[in-house]
């Protein structure tokens, strides 16, 4: 019996041989190579020539061996790369979609954000003074985006504008305004008290020459100013009601 069973399965082989030889044949590489590359992307950060130098090790495998989910992460991969997508299509051609990310805020000064919510790493973080600084914890990052929605439409209502907003890990929220004034606002829920300082600044400021070096916001019924001298020191902070 068992003889029989290898002399069956040897019949077998030499048939299935020479099947497995023409398939790897007509499948070869150089019978049905990719003689067609379309990518579609409105590029601006990404580099094009990165795109296809990323995706030309897959393609050599030809139309039928390909594998699209190895070009997808190649491409993925790349600085400012959002999403991809990569089709092939009969009998030559792969189409390659590129969706860059689009930088809303640094964070932490090393990454951004992406105008999805989104953390990422490129290599000109750090210099892109234009956008705005968010810093803290990783884990805090959509907390710290709706606290930045909310703190920049409340601003915005008395002409202000924040530069930065930061959470220390020990819960503590500060910010720096437009003007480079740094703004302590605590613990907790900073918006009441963020509230009350935009609302009396603008009057603070129309009797006030000197430039805002520093508020504290901590106080129960009020906050404190501190005002940059002339020399540039700092002076004695004082209470506002």
């Amino acid at each position: 019996m068992i003889v029989r069973l290898a002399a069956w399965l040897f019949a077998l082989a030499l048939v299935l041989a020479p099947v497995v030889a023409v398939l790897n044949g007509w499948l070869a590489s150089e019978r049905w190579p990719i003689q067609r590359l379309r990518i579609n992307a409105e590029f601006v950060r990404v580099d094009e020539q990165a795109v296809r130098d990323a995706a030309a090790p897959s393609l050599a495998a030809g139309f039928f061996a390909i594998d699209l989910a190895e070009v997808q992460a190649a491409i993925a991969a790349l600085p400012w790369v959002d999403r991809v997508e990569v089709r092939k299509y009969w009998p030559d051609l792969v189409e390659i979609s590129v969706r860059e990310h689009q930088a809303f805020a640094r964070w932490n000064g090393d990454r951004l954000v992406s105008t999805h919510g989104v953390l990422f790493a490129a290599p000109e973080a750090a210099g892109m003074v234009e956008l705005p600084l968010l810093e803290a914890p990783d884990q805090r990052l959509e907390e710290v985006l709706r606290m930045h929605a909310e703190i920049s439409a409340l601003l915005a209502r008395h002409g202000l504008t924040a530069q930065s907003l930061r959470l220390s890990r020990r819960g503590s929220w500060s910010l720096q305004l437009d003007g480079g004034a740094r703004v302590v606002a605590g613990r907790g829920d900073p918006l009441p008290r963020l509230q009350r300082f935009a609302q009396a600044l603008p009057r603070l400021l129309a009797v006030e020459t000197r430039p805002l070096e520093r508020a504290d916001l901590r106080y129960a019924n009020g906050f404190s100013l501190r005002w940059q001298a002339p020399s540039q020191a700092a002076a004695t902070p004082r209470e506002q009601a």
